[in-house]
């Protein structure tokens, strides 16, 4: 029962991720869990580089510095008889951004609420709804799995019409990724993914109307799993798209970026994990090129 405690802890976890902005690393998205398993989450982020919440703001040479705290609540279901896992997730910013506005210099220094997530990751194939017994079988001979992610930010974040910098983004966007798990050996698995991202309108952004294209993006995680729990990974993403247009003028700004980084979990106590991760920039053709660390602990409820 330790043993698979512990396993538990460190499966559901993994699903978390500070998601300060739209193209974040997740590895072992897809891994199931047994039904009924529910996990509290804490986490923490601190984010420095050049890196605005909107790369909508004509601010240039950027330098901002961010720390977000997250709440969240994992909850692993058997929809359609398919593993299916929920998280919700609210987080919390504070911080200060400095650069040059029209050759000027501008600050300014925040502290609210950001835009509450909803995601549903839905096995597809592979990964049927286990209960205990029958997960730490698939957990000692995995199959290969196919899954399929639905995310939603809901326009909740706190949001000023009369100010460039905000932390609520004041719109609706979606996210869809579509995955694969396969293993590599025993004890390495590859994750390999792609994704859309879908934004509504902000119709009371201060220069006028604001629209922006779908961003699509690409994700590889090469796993390790070292022993029961304790497993770790490098990640690496690309995205391209994201061009807005203002009050109807097309900007400049489309994306095409990459970034590396690498996650470890640790578990403790049976029911209790630590995770840390960071993240960087290795090619940004424009959008925020910043350095991000993370760290969550996590603990199974039931």
């Amino acid at each position: 029962m330790k043993f698979l405690r512990v396993t538990l802890v460190c499966v559901v976890c993994s699903l978390w991720v500070a998601d300060i902005f739209a193209q974040e690393l997740v590895p072992r998205l897809f891994w199931p869990a047994p039904k009924g398993t529910s996990v509290l989450i804490a986490g923490y982020s601190y984010s420095t580089g050049d890196v605005l919440f909107d790369l909508s703001i004509p601010i240039e040479d950027a330098d901002s510095r961010i720390n977000t705290g997250v709440l969240a609540y994992a909850r692993t279901l058997g929809l359609w008889g398919r593993t299916t896992n929920f998280l919700v997730t609210l987080p919390y910013s504070e911080g200060d951004t400095k650069g040059l506005l029209l050759g000027e210099p501008v600050s300014r220094d925040f502290s609210a609420f950001g835009d509450l997530s909803l995601s549903l990751n839905v096995n597809l194939r592979g990964a049927p709804s286990m209960n205990r017994e029958e997960f730490m079988a698939f957990r000692a001979n995995p199959r290969p799995i196919i899954g399929a992610s639905v995310k939603l930010q809901v326009p909740t974040g706190q949001y000023d019409p009369d100010r460039l910098i905000n932390v609520g983004s004041n719109r609706w966007a979606a996210r869809f990724k579509l995955g694969a798990v396969m293993k590599l050996r025993p004890t390495w698995l590859l994750e390999v993914s792609a994704n859309a991202w879908l934004y509504g309108d902000d119709n009371d952004f201060i220069a006028g109307k604001k629209e922006q294209k779908p961003i699509f993006g690409m994700e590889t995680n090469i796993i390790k799993r070292i022993r029961p729990g304790l497993w770790a990974s490098l990640d690496m993403t690309y995205y391209k798209g994201g061009q807005q247009t203002i009050d109807g003028n097309p900007l400049r700004n489309e994306q095409s970026n990459v970034k590396l980084g690498g996650t470890l979990v640790v578990p403790f106590l049976k029911r209790h994990a630590i995770k840390i991760g960071y993240a960087d920039g290795i090619i940004t053709r424009y959008g925020n090129d910043f350095s991000q660390f993370i760290i969550s602990y996590s603990m199974v409820l039931k």
